[in-house]
């Protein structure tokens, strides 16, 4: 990772892990942490679940599941394929052929328990269609399902029995000389994921997967994740994440940006930094940041704005940013370009001339990432 010498307290030293691919997207390792959804669509209707993955896509989304629970979803999951943008994991649970069925149609990776989809041969016809085919795995173990012996065991779903099952379905594939996997235990419960994954890196070296599953609503889930995810993150663990929330699978991906963003692990897009509005303000802060949220959301060049109201923080957060705005009086503000004062704008025409001074960074920024990439050639 790149380490900031001059602001050591932003440094996050990320866990060590292998590193695998999901179709053309690595994983773990050095490899940026991705951000995943999931359809909630009928796979079988083909238009609308690859125009929800595209919508993703266009949100953000590295990695997109789709659920396979029938054979028809398998047919329909070829079809889909070869449209995304970007690579498949298919969700299996318990039915072995579909798992075949789903590398064979091309599916980047399979999301699955190998322990619950029958005996050990059907294992290994799994496992050998996901070698054949190039396809990775995702051992998903979830507080919600655990083995019955492993409820016996532990009275309930505990940390320890979540690790335990992982570590179960893990040594399943190492035995069948399968690598190419990736973990997660997800739990609704902040406090049992949290407690499981932090044990779960330390027993294995296998890229992580994470998630606090069944969050809730777009409002309460998020909170949830950010703290179980956010703690989690910070702490150097995690490879790849998906937010679980009762809501739209764009918003997941933008709140799985917003996490990865404010921790400064990925960068993409308008990072707005802006005050809650008080009697000070000289504009309508609330309703300016609603309207420039929504108008700059094409922008995916990753830099800054600051929306201020007034002076007394203001020039302060603008010193940091790529773009300012901090309200005056009398009708205007100042705007603020590189961290410097540039000009007064009136309040009537500030949005429009933001978006003018946003997209003419953004371009500038564009030209001198594209002249560098070429010098380094």
């Amino acid at each position: 990772m790149s380490l900031n010498h001059i602001r050591p307290w932003r440094n996050i030293y990320r866990r060590e892990s292998r590193q695998i691919m999901v179709g053309n997207v690595p994983v773990g390792g050095d490899a940026p942490i991705t951000v995943q959804t999931m359809t909630n669509t009928l796979t079988t209707d083909v238009a609308a679940t690859i125009a929800q993955v595209e919508a993703a896509t266009e949100a953000g989304a590295d990695i997109v599941r789709i659920s396979v629970p029938d054979e028809g979803s398998s047919k329909a999951l070829k079809e889909i394929v070869a449209e995304s943008p970007v690579p498949i994991v298919a969700d299996i649970h318990f039915h072995y052929k579909r798992g075949i069925e789903a590398a064979e149609a091309g599916a980047a990776c399979l999301r699955i328990n190998p322990g619950n989809i029958g005996s050990e041969d059907r294992v290994k016809e799994v496992i050998k269609a996901a070698r054949d085919h190039n396809c990775s795995i995702r051992i998903g173990v979830n507080a919600g399902s655990l083995e019955k012996h492993l409820l016996e065991k532990y009275g309930e779903p505990t940390p320890d029995a979540m690790v335990e099952s992982g570590l179960d379905h893990i040594k399943i594939l190492q035995d069948n000389d399968f690598h190419e996997f990736k973990i997660s235990c997800k739990a609704s419960d902040v406090f049992m994921a949290a407690a499981a994954y932090q044990k779960l890196a330390e027993a294995t070296d296998a890229p992580i997967h994470l998630g606090i599953t069944e969050a809730g609503g777009l409002t309460s889930g998020t909170i949830k994740s950010a703290i179980g995810l956010g703690n989690l993150l910070w702490m150097g663990i995690g490879d790849t994440i998906r937010v679980s929330l009762s809501a739209d699978p764009v918003e997941e991906v933008k709140v799985g940006y917003e996490i990865l963003k404010s921790l400064g692990l990925r960068h993409r897009g308008v990072n707005i930094i802006s005050c809650p509005s008080c009697a000070r303000q000289g504009f309508d802060v609330i309703k300016t940041v609603e309207v420039l949220e929504d108008r700059l959301a094409h922008i995916k060049t990753p830099m800054s704005l600051s929306i201020i109201g007034c002076v007394v923080n203001g020039p302060g957060e603008a010193l940091m940013t790529d773009v300012g705005f901090t309200g005056g009086g009398a009708g205007h503000g100042m705007v603020y370009l590189a961290g410097k004062q540039s000009h007064r704008m009136d309040n009537d025409r500030m949005v429009e001339h933001i978006v003018e001074e946003v997209e003419k960074k953004a371009a500038e920024l564009d030209a001198t990432s594209a002249a560098e990439a070429q010098a380094a050639e």
